[in-house]
């Protein structure tokens, strides 16, 4: 099997918190011991991640129902694409990675993990959001 980035750990966590409906750093500290994350850089950066979007969860389930095609909810999502738009949007809007790198990770992983019509809904969605 070969290795998870570390972006590609945040997104299983931020699923796998998605699924569960719990966030908390124990629940962090298990998803990193059970996945056997090693690398003290990705440990740390999926802490960063899940505690960034636990604080800014609201503001980014705004600006994901907010950005969607008329007559859509964010209950129609998958909630794989919900996990990878989450940490797209915290990583353009709070840790200021630019957003160029940040959608053509999230598009990729949204060929690797979600479903066919994926890549385009999260470029669609995240597109809407950067705009000025």
């Amino acid at each position: 099997m070969e290795e998870m980035t570390r972006r590609e750990l945040a997104f299983c966590y931020i699923y796998s918190q998605e699924v569960q409906g719990q966030n908390s750093k124990a629940q962090v500290k298990l998803f990193l011991d059970c996945t056997e994350v090693e690398d003290g850089r990705a440990r740390e950066y999926v802490k960063e991640i899940a505690g960034g979007i636990k604080e800014y969860n609201e503001e980014i389930t705004n600006m994901i129902a907010n950005n969607l095609k008329s007559g859509w909810t964010i209950d129609r999502i998958s909630t794989v694409d919900l996990a990878l738009l989450k940490l797209a949007i915290y990583e353009i809007k709070y840790k200021q990675i630019p957003f160029k790198i940040i959608i053509n990770e999230a598009v990729n992983m949204a060929k690797k993990y979600g479903e066919e019509t994926s890549p385009a809904f999260i470029n669609g969605v995240l597109a809407k959001i950067i705009e000025p």
